[in-house]
């Protein structure tokens, strides 16, 4: 199964949605030498729209593997069943994201995905954001990578956020590949170093795309506005 989902995506990446996405927004891809192209890494990036992981993975240069929410295998009929099938043939992993008591086998599936030599892809914010602006990391990225000792990786994506005061002619994706944090002043705290670490990724993200920080959850305050 691993080697389909190698060849299906690299089909993918070269052929069906790689020109696609360089066609409307000219991606610019910056820092690729910060991404190791063999061994187990953790790659977290902003998560502004559903196109970011697509662009994440193509600035990548190797297969990503992210854990997709379980609703995306659950749904029925002809393009619940497609769409099962893409996320299977993209080797992505189906999980249960909403954190708290339910996000151990989600970090269990991480945990796998490197210790295997993969590459594990995660928006912190843990959805998309509702305004623009960067909100607070959950601490999943950086627990994995202060247990494994695997880098952690900050990528930084702007662009991909409809704006319509912008041409869409003149409308550019960016994606900057940050070198990886260096998580040794906060091995050995458990989970208050894991948001030390986590505070610190958020920060430099937003340093990186220019996005106000909001100390706060993306989903609380989705709730608080309705």
């Amino acid at each position: 199964m691993r080697f389909w989902s190698a060849c299906f995506y690299r089909l993918c990446r070269h052929v069906l949605i790689g020109p696609v996405l360089h066609l409307p927004r000219r991606p610019k891809i910056v820092g690729r030498e910060n991404l190791p192209r063999h061994g187990p890494v953790i790659v977290a990036a902003n998560h502004l729209a559903v196109l970011d992981s697509f662009y994440l993975t193509l600035a990548a240069r190797r297969q990503i593997t992210f854990l997709a929410k379980r609703e995306y295998f659950g749904r029925s009929g002809v393009v619940g069943r497609l769409q099962r099938w893409f996320f299977s043939a993209m080797g992505q992993i189906p999980v249960d994201r909403r954190g708290g008591s339910t996000a151990a086998p989600a970090l269990e599936a991480a945990i796998r995905i490197v210790e295997q030599g993969g590459a594990w892809g995660i928006h912190p914010e843990g959805t998309r954001s509702p305004d623009g602006r960067l909100y607070r990391g959950r601490t999943g990225a950086a627990r994995v990578a202060l247990e494994t000792g695997i880098p952690l990786v900050p990528v930084a994506i702007t662009g991909t956020r409809p704006d319509r005061s912008i041409p869409w002619w003149r409308r550019r994706v960016s994606v900057e590949i940050l070198e990886p944090l260096d998580l040794t002043p906060y091995r050995g705290a458990g989970a208050a170093g894991a948001r030390a670490a986590t505070d610190v990724l958020m920060l430099e993200l937003a340093a990186r795309t220019g996005q106000e920080y909001v100390d706060a959850y993306a989903r609380e305050w989705k709730e608080v506005e309705t």
